[in-house]
């Protein structure tokens, strides 16, 4: 019996989620909107940002947790001033996602994820909570894939290195 229990608590703790270190193909080609209403593929945006890290946040203004996570975010800008900050909004309209950017003083990139949850690029994340933070390496991999607070040290861990 103490065998089965020890073989179950091993395969149980062993199984990891997936954690990729590159964006799907699908991810790549998904579809966001700039600040001044164009389309822009996923690819285009974080090709802009190539040999720098990056902290990706997906957030809404209509989002307690992500308000309410804002001044850890803030902190780790000013700790971490080198790094690119690339907000991808889930707000339902282009105008709620301005109003929420200068409401709570949102400072970085800003794109509005207009394929939703379910579009590609928040299948590929597997999205089902947010706020959901991302760290990109200057290599262009994924070092963090699934953070849910900015303090999270796996965060501060990918940004000091």
């Amino acid at each position: 019996m103490k065998q089965i229990f020890m073989y179950l608590v091993m395969a149980l703790t062993s199984c990891s989620t997936e954690n990729p270190v590159v964006f799907s193909e699908k991810a790549l080609n998904d579809t966001f909107i700039t600040q001044d209403s164009k389309k822009i593929r996923f690819e285009q945006i974080i090709n802009q940002y190539k040999g720098k890290k990056v902290v990706i946040d997906v957030w809404a203004s209509w989002c307690g947790d992500c308000i309410k996570g804002m001044p850890k975010l803030q902190q780790l800008q000013q700790d971490f001033p080198e790094v690119v900050y690339l907000f991808l909004s889930l707000d339902y309209t282009i105008d709620e996602w301005k109003f929420g950017i200068k409401k709570y003083q949102v400072q970085g990139a800003h794109y509005l994820m207009q394929s939703g949850w379910k579009g590609d690029f928040g299948s590929f994340l597997g999205l089902d909570w947010i706020p959901r933070y991302i760290v990109i390496d200057e290599t262009g991999e994924i070092a963090v894939f699934k953070a849910v607070h900015a303090d999270d040290e796996r965060i501060l861990g990918a940004l000091k290195n």
